[in-house]
């Protein structure tokens, strides 16, 4: 199995930022794009960005030159800077990664419980 667990959300005024940290564990084989995905009560869960194992990213529109995403040294870790916030930034921030587990022979999908982010004045 593995585990992806998010930390780093918190309350912060519009202008100020946070910097959210992903990190994956259990039985990894090898890990592949990861990224973080948003949802505000109400709506369907949207695409904030990736980065592949390489390192290329991908942004939203909404997000471009404001977020940054990056991977960590021990290429199980992925962390979101987030700058310049907004109000409609606020929702909970969940993490996603694609990984091969020990025996297994395909790539699957997991998902951690999320982390919330409000901003607000």
């Amino acid at each position: 199995q593995v585990q992806v667990v998010e930390s780093g959300g918190g309350l912060v005024q519009p202008g100020g930022s946070l910097r959210l940290s992903c990190a994956a564990s259990g039985s990894i084989l090898s890990i592949y794009t990861m990224g973080w995905y948003r949802q505000v009560p109400g709506n369907e869960r949207e695409l904030v960005a990736t980065v592949t194992s390489y390192g290329t990213p991908n942004y939203a529109d909404s997000v471009m030159g404001r977020f940054t995403i990056s991977r960590g040294n021990a290429k199980n870790t992925v962390y979101l800077q987030m700058n310049n916030l907004k109000p409609e930034d606020t929702a909970v921030y969940y993490c996603t990664c694609n990984v091969k587990t020990r025996g297994s022979t395909s790539i699957d999908v997991y998902w951690g419980r999320g982390t919330q982010v409000n901003v607000s004045s």
